[in-house]
Order: structure tokens, then sequence, then C-alpha cells
């Protein structure tokens, strides 16, 4: 999944090289007028150094200014999901305790229902404060005054992907990397608030990594889903109820409307941005812990399925036709995609070698026993002698590579220089791959490259065609005639201006 990943993107370059050629987006204007908002709203104008016209401009130092301040808010944003997310394991641990000691449930099941219950309730957090980020994200960028469409909508997309970023994937990175790593041993418990710290269990902290992916993609895949295809409906027949009289009702039917009155009574479009933030959350959930979860693309790919099924629904019957906006590319999204992608590999590089017990049975395997025979008691520690006796000599065992002081063991800190040369070969690897590919796989397909090439001549052909009949029609009143070499040396240099003009 980490090379697909990171090979998927450089595929993608190629498919975009097609597209822009099919639709003529190759010579895209990289002048872009200013903002309708901005315009609105500037204090001020200035020429334009490259075009020279007065256009409405902001001061820079004042939207640096905000844009500190944006950030401010961001930050203290992003610090809402760690208090969520405590609050979150605080309820699990207590109900786990109390599961285990008011009812006959055992240790396990008390665990299990915990768990279930706190993925649902975290689920359920996460759906709104997305909601609340993505207001407060474009309020933010409306506040920062930036002058062309491209930037404001790059910035707005910035801006929701950072918050999204921590509000979806922080219980999962906590799950995975974090959780069981700060219990302590048995008489010398770390705690939180006077609470024990939350233990992995007995298979480890993939199975509740897998749980909690499971129960945050899959209900928000079938939540997205279910208001994709009732919200849309409702809204329309309330608009359609709306904007029709009592008169119009009672005298006027469906066949009567004319096709552009039927089309206005639709919603408005508000574009793409909801699809690609979906399809981009999704990316990261089925690369970034995929190697706790490899069930999540098989539930991503079915999802897609019914997903272009009710995308059409919605964008032909129940929207108003999109206003075309011109674009050479998705913008941004490449780039936050590439940089879900390194995330990706750096991740997985983590999760099999810390998070999983790969490591640990190769070094046990290669060392001790080709087998695998004791490779549990291998990785369980004796609780200290004290601990014991207060508890009427009862031996107990505990996951760790401790002594019976509780002191860590030499095959601990062989396992972690094992471990950390793991992730740096891994990543390696998987990123000289990755670079490999890039220069071997062009960024533009053969066949589109020859088309433009083919283009390009055309278009000098046909200058010069042009320029030879206009100065034939000139030769007659006493110019001379310039040869044909002279005119494809003058051309050649506005070839490239020529496509433009010309198109297919």
């Amino acid at each position: 999944m980490s090379l697909w990943a990171v090979t998927f993107l450089e595929y993608w370059k190629r498919t975009c090289s097609y597209l822009s050629h099919r639709w003529d987006f190759l010579s895209f204007p990289e002048q872009e007028r200013p903002r309708p908002e901005f315009s609105a709203m500037a204090p001020m104008t200035m020429r334009n150094p490259v075009t020279g016209a007065e256009e409405p401009y902001f001061p820079e130092n004042k939207r640096l200014n905000r844009t500190a301040t944006g950030c401010m808010v961001i930050v203290i944003m992003i610090c809402v999901v760690p208090m969520f997310l405590i609050a979150i394991i605080l309820y699990r641990t207590i109900l786990r305790v109390v599961l285990y000691k008011s009812t006959t449930t055992d240790s396990a099941s008390a665990g299990t229902i915990a768990s279930i219950s706190a993925s649902v309730l975290n689920l359920i957090i996460i759906l709104t404060l997305s909601r609340i980020y993505t207001s407060l994200a474009g309020i933010l960028t409306r506040w920062e005054m930036h002058r062309t469409q491209t930037k404001y909508e790059d910035m707005f997309i910035l801006k929701v992907f950072i918050f999204q970023f921590v509000n979806f994937y922080s219980t999962p990175v906590y799950i995975a990397f974090f959780k069981g790593r700060f219990v302590g041993y048995p008489g010398m418990y770390n705690t939180l608030f006077g609470i024990r710290n939350e233990a992995c269990g007995a298979g480890g902290c993939l199975i509740d990594l897998a749980q909690e992916l499971l129960v945050i993609m899959v209900g928000k895949q079938i939540i997205n889903n279910i208001e994709e295809f009732i919200s849309p409906k409702v809204k329309a027949w309330w608009q359609r109820n709306k904007m029709r009289t009592p008169q119009m009702a009672g005298t006027q039917t469906m066949m009567d409307v004319s096709p552009w009155e039927a089309d206005y009574e639709l919603l408005v479009c508000e574009g793409l941005f909801g699809e690609y933030l979906e399809m981009v959350l999704q990316f990261g959930f089925i690369t970034i812990f995929v190697a706790a979860c490899p069930l999540a693309p098989l539930f991503a790919l079915m999802n897609n399925w019914v997903e272009i099924r009710l995308d059409a629904q919605k964008y032909v019957k129940e929207f108003r036709r999109p206003v075309v906006e011109r674009a050479q590319d998705i913008g941004i999204w490449f780039h936050i995609l590439q940089f879900i992608s390194h995330m990706a590999v750096i991740s997985n590089a983590f999760l099999i070698a810390f998070t999983s017990s790969f490591v640990p049975r190769l070094y046990y395997r290669y060392t001790r026993d080709s087998t695998l025979s004791g490779f549990v008691n291998f990785t369980l520690a004796t609780a200290p002698q004290s601990y014991m006796q207060q508890h009427h000599n009862v031996s107990c065992r505990y996951r760790g590579m401790r002594d019976e002081k509780g002191e860590y063991l030499p095959e601990f800190y062989k396992l972690l220089v094992i471990r950390l040369s793991f992730v740096i070969i891994f990543e390696h690897v998987v990123f000289f791959i990755h670079r490999l590919i890039d220069l071997i796989v062009p960024d533009i397909p053969e066949d589109v490259e020859l088309k433009m090439k083919r283009e390009h001549y055309m278009a000098k052909q046909a200058l010069a065609e042009n320029k030879v009949q206009h100065l034939s029609f000139e030769e007659p009143l006493g110019r001379p005639c310039l040869s044909l070499n002279w005119f494809h040396a003058e051309t050649s240099e506005n070839a490239s201006s020529a496509l433009s003009s010309t198109g297919d």
C-alpha cells in the first residue's frame, strides 16, 4: 500500500496531462483577475506592474498580520481536539471499570463494550467538530483578504485539511503509537487525573486500532451516503414549494413548466470541495493505517461504487447545472495527497516496527527458537516481589521486557535499535522506489507529447501559409516579396503563442 500510494500520484500526473491536453488547458493563463469580494472590500488601488491597469490593493503587512492571527486561531482550535481525546480516554477507562464491577461481564467483554461505545461517541464528536471547523476556516480565509480566487481556495482548503487531519486522525494516532506505552508496571502504575493509564488488550493495540478505524471510516461513509441521498431531495422539495405560489401550485403542473424554469427550481451547486475532501480523507485512512486494518481499502472501494451513483443522482436531478470554472489541475489537493502518501510510508513503518509483534518475532526466531516456542513468555515480565507480597504471593505476569525490579532488560534496547533500523530501511527503500519510478515514468504520456509536437508543427505551417498569402497580395503594390526562410526564422519565436489562438 505504501508503494501504491506513491506510484498512484505519479500516474495521476500522466492522467492530469492527458486531461489538460484534451481540454486545451496546457497554456493556462497565469494572470487572474481580483475576486469580487476583494475588489469590494479593498481599501485602496494600485497599478498592476504586469498589466499596467489600476486594480484594488490590500496592504501586504496588514494581510500578514491577519494571516498570523488566523494561524493562532488554528492552533487554538487544534488544541481542542486533544481535550476531547482525553475525555474519550477517561470515558472508556471509567466505563470499563464500571461494567466490570457492576455486572457479571468479564474483563474482556467489558473492555470491548467500552471501546465500541467510545468509538461511536468519538465519531459523533468528530463529525460535529468538522462542521464547526469548516465554517471557521471560511470565516478566517475571507478575513485574510486574498486577492485571487485560486489563492483564496488554496488557503481555505489548507485550513480545512489541517483541521480535519487532526480531527479525524488524532484518535487512531493515539491508539497506534501512544496507547499502552505509558502504563508502567505492577506496583508503579502511571495515572492520568488519578485514573490508571489504559493498556492494550491481550492481542495488542492493532486490534483496537482496526476497530477504531472501521467505526470512524465506515461510520463516516454511511452517514455521508445517507445525507447525500436524503438531504438534496428534502432541500429540493422545500425549495420547489417555497418558490411556487399557491396559485401556481393549483394551476400549473410539471408538464407546463419550461425547462429553464424547472432547472431554476433546483438546488444551487456548491462546487466539488466536499467531494474532494471526502476522497482525500478516505485516501488517508486506507494508506496511513493500512497495516492495522487491511480491510479498509475494500470498504473504501465498496463506498466509492455507491458514491458514484449517488453523485450522479444528485448532480443530474437535484442540482442546477454547475457554472464552468477553468482549472489546469486539481491545485493544492495534489500536494495534500503527496503529503498523505509520505505520511503513509512513515506511519506504516512505525506501525510494523513498534505496534505489531513482527520485529520481536523475527528477533526471537533468529536468536532463540525458530519454531517460536516460548515466544509469549519472552514478551512477558514478572511483577516485583513487593507487589506479589502485597497480593498474598500471587504470581503476576505483564507485557514488557523488564526484570523483577522493573528495570528494562538488554533485549529491550536491542529490539529498540532493530526497530529503528527497520523504520529507516523501510522508508528509504519505498522512497527510493518512488524516486526511481518518478525518473523512469514521464509526467506527460508519449502519445500526448506527440500530439503536442504535431499541433506545434501545424501551427507553424498555418502561420507560414497565412504570411505567404498576405505577402503575395502586397507584391503588386511594389513591395518586395520576402523569402520564406526569413519568415520561418521570424515566426518560430511566436509559435508558442499561436497554439493558444488556433486550438484544436
